[in-house]
């Protein structure tokens, strides 16, 4: 009896196929495989789709994303390696926005944290249609990648013997940008620069500054003065203090949690913004809105930039294109009190 019920529960275990729906529908697998997948042209009656349908529901049936692959020559998978740093609003309101975009065209996204090439066992395990790099990512890697015809798209920032898309470079440098040309339309001609304590956001951190210095060349004011903000109102109490005594009147931070880190420490100093300092924020997240005074910061648009990811991987992969993805600028500066 309990040999029985052992064999029993493993059946119950066992993974539905497409065999069992044929089999609990009356019809071939082959049907079934029509079915499924909607192959045009196929006289196949309503009464047998339904049949079929009723059969999937009944038994919990789900295709195998593997024999999909395996039958179509294509995988449905995009895997998107994430650098190894603290993910903050906008960086997961990215991965959400392009999950959104390719799961409308049937592509499945599957992300992970780059950890120095211990994912090179997960890529060749999925076999994913299309690798996005939001990391950075040794050329001898991506060699591989492609050579088992998977489509890489370096949207990290690229050297000069690679060749990617390159849109966290350029959306990056253009947060600089309008950090400074905001501050210089308001006629502040010296600013300060409020870079990170964390390491780790390093080559976020250089692209933005790289902006802002570009843009006080083409401005034709001084460079920034560069201080590093910790978590600390004491600390950044004592930059804003430096930041005036250098003549700075206005600061570009990092990002809004650094922002508020320095709007803290001016409170500690005695220093109130815009008037003594002004700040401007990068990302906009919900908070901004609630600091004191409201932070000035630049939206990212995520939408936009997922929407150009996705049709860079819909581009050479025979699918429609993400026609109808909002397009415009990838970033907007967002004027409130603090600048």
């Amino acid at each position: 009896m309990q040999s029985g019920q052992g064999g029993s529960v493993a059946r119950q275990q066992r993974r539905v196929t497409a065999v069992d729906v044929a089999r609990e529908a009356g019809v071939s697998q082959t049907t079934v495989s029509y079915v499924l997948n909607d192959v045009p042209h196929q006289k196949i009656s309503a009464e047998t789709r339904e049949r079929v349908h009723a059969a999937v529901a009944k038994l919990g049936y789900t295709p195998s994303a593997a024999a999909r692959a395996l039958r179509t020559g294509q995988s449905d998978i995009v895997l998107l390696l994430l650098a190894d740093m603290p993910l903050g609003h906008t960086a997961i309101e990215l991965v959400e926005q392009l999950t959104q975009v390719l799961q409308r065209k049937g592509l499945n996204v599957v992300t992970r944290i780059e950890d120095g090439g211990a994912s090179d066992s997960l890529w060749a395990d999925l076999a994913p249609r299309t690798v996005v790099v939001l990391a950075p990512m040794r050329a001898d890697r991506r060699r591989r990648m492609e050579a088992a015809g998977i489509q890489v798209i370096n949207a990290w920032r690229c050297d000069a013997e690679d060749v990617g898309h390159d849109t966290l470079a350029h959306s990056q440098h253009r947060v600089g940008e309008l950090q400074a040309g905001h501050l210089a339309a308001a006629g502040h001609r010296q600013l300060g620069y409020a870079a990170p304590a964390d390491r780790r956001l390093s080559d976020f951190y250089e692209l933005r500054l790289q902006g802002v210095r570009d843009a006080c060349g083409e401005l034709g004011i001084a460079p920034p003065v560069v201080r590093e903000i910790e978590a600390d109102k004491d600390l950044a109490a004592v930059a804003a203090q430096e930041w005036r005594a250098a003549g700075v009147t206005a600061v570009c931070a990092f990002n809004d949690e650094v922002a508020f880190a320095l709007l803290a420490g001016m409170r500690a100093a005695g220093l109130a913004a815009p008037g003594d300092l002004a700040v401007i924020g990068v990302d906009d997240i919900p908070v901004a809105r609630f600091a004191e005074p409201p932070l000035t910061t630049v939206d990212q648009h995520m939408g936009i930039v997922a929407g150009e990811l996705a049709q860079a991987i819909l581009r050479r992969q025979d699918l429609p294109e993400a026609s109808g993805e909002p397009r415009g600028e990838s970033a907007t500066v967002v004027a409130r009190q603090s600048a």
